[in-house]
């Protein structure tokens, strides 16, 4: 099979896959959002869990609230999971020669992974800056009303014109460092795991493959998730104190905010919204995967173990 046959398809299925995932995910990664703003700072109001917090936003904004900045991360989702599922896939073929039906080869998997997270890091960086902007206005926002955005737009447009075309891009390095780490643990996760629940349904019966295949997605997409966000938290918290703290001069050094935060909350501080990102990752990414796979069988991809 030529590496390049599958093409656009790949690019397709990645799309439907991200899709998926913010629909599924988005409220989960808001509450996330939250925590991480309004749980480490020294002032305002804080949350005693991501339950607390899902009440207080439904109780004062509603459904609506979950979903605020889903625009941009809709868009940014969708690009997203199009390159990273895309690149992921013509990398790891044209690395391990072809497809491979055998043991997965992690020097197939991790640089392919870590390739695709660094490319896709450029263009979610701008749009997750735009969407974390977003989410944590809400009721119970320390930012005053005057600098409070009516939509996605007025977010970038008014970031752009305070802080320059590199505004847009806060966060950029800590994004690039969470996206590679994050990708090429999440998708050796997902196919070890892929690979040897696969192992185990050798002669299940035709009738209930497609049920078999859905079921191995959901597992291996799920905790892959699960694995990825345990590994890169802490650059998320990082992460999202960088892109919505208001001072332009303020540090954009993960490490640095890190050991403050560390030395303030210690290693629970740099794991702030891990509750509501795992209740987030296995739902968000079992959705993903399935969408992704699906797709790829109705497109024609071939895929190992197919």
């Amino acid at each position: 099979m030529d590496p390049g046959s599958s093409g656009y398809k790949d690019y397709v299925a990645g799309l439907m896959a991200g899709i998926a995932m913010v629909i599924t995910g988005h409220p989960f990664d808001t509450v996330k959002v939250k925590l991480q703003k309004h749980n480490t700072e020294a002032r305002g109001i804080k949350y005693n869990n991501g339950l607390h917090c899902a009440a207080r936003i439904l109780q004062t904004e509603g459904v609506k609230g979950l979903y605020r900045g889903a625009t941009s991360s809709f868009i940014g989702m969708a690009f997203e999971s199009s390159l990273v599922f895309g690149i992921y896939s013509q990398t790891k073929l044209l690395l391990q020669g072809g497809p491979d039906g055998g043991k997965p080869l992690p020097r197939a998997i991790v640089p392919s992974a870590a390739f695709g997270g660094a490319i896709i890091s450029f263009i979610l960086c701008p749009s997750e800056l735009v969407k974390c902007r977003m989410q944590v206005q809400g009721a119970d926002s320390v930012v005053p009303s005057s600098s409070r955005y009516s939509g996605p737009l007025e977010c970038a447009v008014k970031t752009v014109k305070s802080e320059g075309l590199t505004g847009i891009f806060r966060g950029g390095f800590t994004t690039l460092l969470r996206e590679s780490l994050g990708n090429a643990v999440f998708f050796s996760t997902y196919e070890y795991v892929r690979y040897h629940l696969h192992l185990r349904r050798k002669g299940a019966s035709s009738e209930s493959s497609h049920l078999v295949d859905v079921g191995v997605g959901i597992m291996s997409g799920g905790l892959g998730g699960i694995a990825c966000w345990s590994a890169v938290l802490p650059l998320d918290v990082a992460k999202t104190i960088i892109q919505t703290t208001p001072e332009k001069n303020h540090t954009r050094n993960p490490f640095r905010i890190l050991k403050s935060i560390y030395g303030r909350s210690g290693l629970r501080g740099c794991y702030t919204g891990l509750g509501p990102t795992i209740v987030r990752a296995f739902p968000a990414n079992a959705a993903a995967i399935v969408a992704w796979e699906l797709s790829a069988k109705l497109l024609g991809i071939k895929r190992d173990l197919n």
